[in-house]
C-alpha cells in the first residue's frame, strides 16, 4: 500500500513538472518572436487614432466654411454699402440740380418782373436811386399822372350830376356815397399792395396775372358777401335808413369789392407789361377807377331795386 502510494505522489509530481516546462517553454517562444503582438497593437492603436484624425479633418472642414461664409456676407454688405453710397451720390446730384434750377428761375423771374421803376431798372436800384433823389424830382414824375387821374375822377361829378333826379327823390342814396368810395378804394388798395410786394420779390411774374387776377377777384366778392350781409341790417335798423335804400347798399357792396379787387391787381400786371412804374401808377389808377365805376354800379342798381319795391323815379 505504501509503494502504491509512493508510485501515485511521484506520478502526479512528474505531470506537474512537465506541465511547468511546458509553460515556460511557451513564454520563452513568445518572447523570442513577438510578431504578432505589437501588430495588434499597433492595429488597435491606428484604430484609435483614425477617429481623431477625422474629427480634426470635419473641424478644420466646418471651420473653412464658416470663413468662406463670412467673406461672402462681408462683400454682401460691401456690396450695400456701395449701393447706398450711389443712391445718396444720386440724390445729393439731385437736389444739386433743383436748387440751381430754382435759382435762375428766381433770377429769371425777378429780371422779368423787376423793371418795374421806368421799365429800365431793378427794385434795388429804384431803392437807391430813391434814398438819394430830391422831392422836387419826385413831384416832377408824379404830377403827370395825378393830373390825370384828376380829370378821370372828374367823370364822378359827372355821373352825380346825371343822376341828379334820383339823388332828390331818395336823399339817403347821397348817405352812402363815400361809404362805397372808402371802401372800394381800401379793397383795391389791398390788392394792388399785396400784387406789387409778390411782384417785386419775385413771387409771382406776368405769366401768373390771370391767376392772380382770379383769385383777388373772388376773394373780392367773398369779402363784399360779408360786409354786404353786415351793413344793410346795421343801416336800416340801427340807423334808420329805409329798406329799399339799406337793399341797394347790401346788394352794391359786393359788386364793388369785386371790381376794385380786380382792378387793384390787374393794373399792376399791365404797368409792368408796358413798363410803366406800378408803385406811382397802380394806386391812384385804381382809386379813380373804381370811384367811377362803383358810383355807376350804385345808381344803377338803385333805379333796379327802387322799381322792384314799386317805387317810381
Amino acid at each position: 500500500m505504501l509503494r502504491n502510494g509512493i508510485r501515485s505522489s511521484s506520478s502526479t509530481i512528474s505531470l506537474l513538472f512537465y506541465f511547468f516546462i511546458l509553460t515556460w517553454s511557451g513564454l520563452i517562444s513568445a518572447i523570442k518572436s513577438p510578431s504578432t503582438s505589437p501588430r495588434l497593437s499597433l492595429v488597435k492603436v491606428s484604430d484609435t487614432m483614425a477617429p481623431k484624425k477625422n474629427k480634426s479633418k470635419a473641424n478644420a472642414a466646418a471651420a473653412i466654411a464658416e470663413l468662406t461664409e463670412i467673406e461672402i456676407s462681408s462683400s454682401s454688405v460691401l456690396r450695400e454699402l456701395k449701393e447706398t453710397i450711389r443712391s445718396q451720390a444720386s440724390e445729393i446730384a439731385k437736389l444739386k440740380e433743383a436748387m440751381s434750377s430754382s435759382t435762375s428761375t428766381k433770377k429769371a423771374s425777378s429780371s422779368a418782373g423787376g423793371h418795374h421803376h421806368g421799365g429800365t431798372s431793378t427794385d434795388e436800384d429804384g431803392i437807391l436811386a430813391y434814398k438819394t433823389k430830391p422831392f422836387y424830382t419826385i413831384a416832377q414824375e408824379r404830377v403827370g399822372w395825378l393830373a390825370f387821374f384828376i380829370c378821370t375822377l372828374s367823370l364822378t361829378a359827372m355821373i352825380m350830376n346825371g343822376f341828379e333826379h334820383t339823388l332828390s327823390r331818395q336823399i339817403q342814396l347821397a348817405y352812402f356815397v363815400p361809404l362805397l368810395a372808402g371802401h372800394g378804394g381800401n379793397t383795391g388798395g389791398q390788392a394792388v399792395g399785396t400784387v406789387l410786394s409778390a411782384l417785386s420779390a419775385g413771387v409771382v411774374t406776368r405769366n401768373d396775372a390771370f391767376g392772380v387776377i382770379t383769385k383777388e377777384a373772388t376773394s373780392g366778392l367773398c369779402m363784399g358777401l360779408v360786409l354786404g350781409s353786415i351793413i344793410g341790417p346795421v343801416a336800416h335798423y340801427v340807423m334808420g335808413i329805409h329798406v329799399h335804400v339799406a337793399t341797394v347798399v347790401s346788394v352794391t357792396l359786393p359788386l364793388l369789392s369785386t371790381i376794385a379787387a380786380t382792378l387793384g391787381s390787374s393794373i399792376p400786371f399791365l404797368c409792368v407789361a408796358l413798363g410803366l412804374d406800378p408803385s406811382v401808377i397802380a394806386a391812384p389808377a385804381m382809386t379813380s377807377f373804381v370811384d367811377v365805376t362803383g358810383l355807376m354800379c350804385y345808381f344803377l342798381l338803385a333805379n333796379k331795386i327802387f322799381k322792384l319795391f314799386g317805387l317810381e323815379l
